[in-house]
């Protein structure tokens, strides 16, 4: 095997399983900016960023994975996110033509619920690089395990993300506060305001696995931003903000949300109580990420570009490929009700 693996090398042979959606497109946009060799594969459904080897080849299937016969690379990004054959048969299919294989993991793949201010040493769900598609977490989790077996300790780096934000997002999260927020009037707006979030930009997250991966570094790290990062207060400012809304925020307790039946981050994105969920999902001790180059941009960047895409791009609504198994947002009418139910505690 060839590669060459040298961080400075002007022409990085990436290999991006995927390359269309979200961080895999960020990821391929970001090997272009640094003036290296990008090479996609996905099912072609989708356009690919422009400058990019386009190949074509879908992983569940037979012979799915011919497009790459007789390629070498020095980084492979995969961020595949189901079932973990997939992933298995490209790591065996890549191990003796491939410095280095990072696999964009997920911060599910700790048992819940993962102890608040936690790292990597918190205890992993089980997992089988042979098994058939079985939930998010283990399927990831083997994931990990299958890559790890083909390229070994030292050549596989796990990127376990946490919450993901920014351009081209296909859940809808931030999006779905953005065009909330574009409707205008009075909009709930769960606290506290000083609520730490964490999450990480997607430019963010594919800067950092280009630059680790060229780096050398192998085993897990999570990607996911400082507890504090931001607050909800100035997250749903940010998102009031940019939109040039005239929205009135009306803040509700974790106790009011409760009450009125509202489901925690799928109906209301993002958010989570202060407790166990929260800690779970907001407090990640990243100390070794930010010492291995992490940087996050400001919140305002963050939501303005998404905006920037969401209102020209995407055309202002959520996109269609939004992922259906995730659907998030908080019906208008239940909304409402919840506001008149405020209202009623106030008055």
């Amino acid at each position: 095997m060839t590669a060459n693996t040298s961080a400075n090398a002007s022409a990085t042979r990436l290999l991006v399983l995927g390359g269309t959606e979200f961080v895999g497109r960020a990821t391929a946009e970001a090997g272009l900016a640094r003036g290296w060799d990008v090479t996609v594969l996905n099912r072609g459904t989708k356009p690919a960023p422009e400058g990019v080897r386009a190949l074509v080849g879908d992983r569940t299937a037979p012979g799915g994975l011919a497009a790459l016969e007789g390629g070498e690379w020095d980084l492979v990004v995969d961020t595949w996110p189901r079932g973990p054959r997939a992933v298995r048969d490209a790591a065996e299919a890549l191990k003796e033509r491939a410095g280095r294989y990072v696999y964009v993991s997920t911060c599910s793949v700790y048992t819940w619920p993962r102890p608040a201010g936690t790292g990597t040493e918190a205890p992993l769900v089980e997992g089988d690089p042979d098994a058939e598609e079985r939930d998010y977490p283990r399927d990831k989790r083997s994931a990990e395990l299958a890559v790890a077996r083909a390229f070994g300790e030292d050549r596989a780096l796990f990127a376990r993300a946490g919450l993901i934000l920014g351009p081209h997002e296909n859940i809808g999260r931030l999006p779905w506060w953005l065009l909330r927020m574009r409707r205008g009037g009075e909009v709930l707006a769960p606290g506290p305001r000083e609520l730490p979030l964490a999450y990480i930009d997607a430019r963010d997250l594919a800067a950092w696995l280009l630059d680790a991966g060229t780096a050398g570094r192998s085993g897990a790290f999570d990607l996911v931003s400082p507890s504090g990062h931001t607050t909800m207060g100035e997250f749903l400012e940010t998102c009031r903000a940019v939109t040039g809304s005239d929205a009135v925020l009306r803040w509700a307790t974790p106790e009011q949300v409760e009450a009125a039946g509202i489901a925690p981050w799928t109906e209301l994105p993002v958010w989570c109580p202060p407790g166990e969920m929260h800690g779970a999902m907001h407090t990640a001790d990243v100390t070794a990420t930010l010492e291995a180059g992490l940087r996050c941009r400001p919140v305002a960047e963050t939501v303005a570009d998404t905006w920037a895409w969401l209102s020209g791009e995407a055309g202002g609504t959520l996109p269609p490929w939004t992922n259906p198994k995730a659907a998030v947002g908080l019906d208008a009418e239940k909304e409402a009700a919840a506001l008149a139910a405020l209202g009623e505690r106030e008055g």
